[in-house]
């Protein structure tokens, strides 16, 4: 039998996980825990043959070391990115690292259309003032997407969809990626530089990965190049942005809004009821201060279909583990 300690679960990620198993001949045995997995609860898994871990669980050196010790030998990432895995750590401890690359890009791509719609017709102010009875017009203007310039930075499985999404509600919409996407390219999508889309674009949605050369891609100089009253979207990860420079950039109106699902110091906020506490990020509660910020807990991908290929996919990792064999999710350091 597979033992498999799986951090961080919410009551959905165990339903789907469970329906999945549920057509298996022989299930591995999974161990539930609500907490994150960090140093301090690490040596839950103990004698635990896999450890399945998600986006904010910390894979750091002195993790992975207190898990192979205890007999782990194989992480399963519930998730796409793995920027919290010390793969060097791991290769050291003989620890294989699988993710799911690809679960439902339409999630991503479909919240990302929400949030700049929503953002821009101010849908969370106009629900919160009619709950209070309050049906005044005042402070809603949107303006009309249809010729409005849309940058999308990184035009992957889930930009090229929000690049496609926004070229439909007839945007101009430029990509700023070094792979040109063909079909994209055959719709009227243009690609241009970094440098060319901050310019132009009205409207700069962040769908790439999180690497060295993308951390703080937005920083006070990128605002600067924007044009003033830019909306600003990050469903992509939380340290492409340099969350002061961006709050400084709403206090002074250079950026017209913002939409977030991600956040550079989420892991001590995201995926937990913190509403009987008192929130010590101040550059977090800065933000919620803004009439012009839309915020969601990393909410992206939270569909029933990218639920289910997820579970899908982690299955599929814990029997490539259990069978020995090599798996085309797998991560190594480079």
């Amino acid at each position: 039998m597979t033992t498999v300690t799986a951090f961080s679960v919410k009551p959905y990620d165990r339903a789907t996980l469970e329906a999945a198993m549920a057509g298996l001949d022989d299930p591995p045995e999974f161990t539930w825990i609500e907490s994150r997995l960090g140093v301090e609860t690490a040596q839950l898994a103990a004698g635990s043959d896999i450890v399945c871990a998600f986006v904010n669980d910390d894979l750091s050196a002195p993790v992975l070391e207190v898990l192979a010790a205890s007999g782990t030998r194989a992480i399963a990432l519930r998730c796409a990115g793995f920027n919290n895995v010390d793969l060097d750590a791991a290769a050291m401890l003989d620890l294989r690292v699988m993710r799911v690359p690809a679960y439902s890009p339409n999630a991503v791509a479909e919240h990302t259309l929400a949030l700049i719609l929503a953002l821009n017709r101010k849908i969370h102010r106009a629900h919160n003032r009619v709950r209070d009875g309050n049906f005044r017009l005042d402070g809603l203007v949107g303006f009309d997407l249809a010729g409005t310039t849309a940058a999308v930075v990184g035009t992957g499985r889930i930009g090229g969809i929000v690049a496609r999404l926004l070229w439909h509600l007839r945007c101009e919409v430029l990509a700023v990626d070094e792979w040109h996407d063909p079909h994209l390219v055959e719709l009227g999508v243009e690609y241009t530089t970094w440098e060319d889309a901050l310019d132009r674009a009205r409207i700069i949605t962040l769908n790439c990965p999180l690497t060295e050369d993308t951390h703080h891609l937005i920083d006070a100089d990128a605002i600067a190049s924007m044009q003033p009253g830019v909306m600003l979207v990050n469903t992509g990860r939380g340290p492409l942005i340099d969350t002061d420079a961006v709050v400084q950039g709403l206090k002074d109106g250079h950026i017209g809004a913002l939409a977030l699902d991600v956040y550079e110091e989420e892991e001590d906020l995201f995926f937990e009821d913190r509403s009987a506490e008192i929130l010590y990020d101040d550059t977090f509660a800065r933000l919620l201060t803004f009439h012009n910020v839309l915020i969601t807990a990393h909410q992206a991908f939270l569909t029933d279909e990218a639920l289910a290929a997820i579970a899908s996919t982690t299955l599929d990792n814990i029997a490539a583990v259990r069978a020995g064999e090599p798996s085309e999710n797998e991560v190594m350091a480079a």
